[in-house]
């Protein structure tokens, strides 16, 4: 019988524009789905079910590290829990399988199957729940590409749960239908974030946390113009009107990922503030405990 933990992940960078072909900025955290073949599932999700061949049995597993107040925390974890699942079974089946090898069987399988269940996607959840650490992620025409990257010694990232719940596949359904409706205010403001998502990822690889900043900022103002145009508050109204003082402090206070709630980032130079940790509790904002580049999937012992 084997145990196998998967960790959750943030999207930094890239968001919508990863899609386009622009590189995403992915870093997994230090909260995990844990599958368990002794036992079977409770529920099996829509991405397990996709993944299964007739012989296999769903794993039981448990996502509670990924969830808070009775909601998913937005950390990925309908891929975390079929990363975990795959990754039990496959390391069940041949046991004496080399690590990296049973990381490209899992990733390959996950990967298909999270396209199946959800229509698409980027498959980004996957590669950080599979692969763990930091890295640039990007969609191209001979597949995906990974590369690992150190994020600067001095950049300050926290994580934040945000009071409301968002639906990436409805974000991006909106979004899609905005560019089919109005391809002219579309195209500018997805251009914005294309080029912003490729100076972020530069930024990192030059370990220049003031540009990655900056083009952070960038990306939160293409974000704010997507959302306003599709109708849906990919920025939430909160981290809108907290972004000047997280400006004022040399950050920059963003949605992780496709946003409309979730996960908010503070990132800059140095801790926020005092005032600015108080305004976003006093806007129902908790400080999560998480770390980034949590190694991926591993058994354990």
């Amino acid at each position: 019988m084997t145990r196998a933990h998967a960790p959750g992940k943030v999207v930094i960078s890239g968001a919508y524009a990863v899609l386009s072909g622009a590189p995403a900025l992915v870093s997994a955290v230090s909260r995990y789905v844990t599958a368990d073949t002794a036992r079977g599932a409770d529920f099996v999700t829509d991405e397990v079910l996709a993944a299964l061949v007739p012989e296999e049995r769903a794993p039981w597993f448990d996502a509670s590290e990924l969830r808070a107040d009775g909601r998913k925390l937005g950390l990925g974890s309908s891929a975390a829990i079929l990363v975990a699942s795959l990754f039990a079974l496959e390391h069940e089946r041949e046991p004496g399988l080399a690590r990296e090898q049973q990381l490209e069987r899992v990733l390959l399988r996950a990967q298909a199957a999270h396209r199946k269940a959800q229509g698409g996607g980027s498959g980004v959840d996957v590669a950080a729940s599979t692969r763990g650490g930091t890295f640039v992620y990007q969609l191209g025409a001979g597949g995906t590409t990974v590369h690992p990257v150190r994020l600067p010694a001095e950049l300050v990232i926290e994580i934040w749960t945000c009071p409301t719940s968002a639906s990436t596949r409805e974000l991006l359904a909106a979004v899609a239908e905005m560019a089919r409706r109005a391809p002219e205010v579309y195209a500018p403001s997805m251009g914005s974030q294309v080029l912003a998502a490729h100076d972020a990822a530069l930024a990192v690889q030059r370990h220049d946390a003031r540009a990655f900043i900056a083009a952070l900022r960038a990306q939160t103002r293409a974000l704010s113009q997507l959302g306003a145009a599709a109708n849906v508050p990919i920025v939430t109204p909160e981290l809108g009107k907290l972004a000047p003082q997280a400006e004022q402090e040399g950050g920059v206070l963003l949605p992780a990922g496709a946003g409309g709630g979730d996960i908010a980032l503070f990132v800059g130079q140095a801790a926020s503030t005092a005032g600015l940790r108080a305004a976003l509790e006093n806007h129902a904002h908790r400080r999560l405990d998480a770390d980034l580049s949590a190694p991926g999937v591993q058994v354990l012992s």
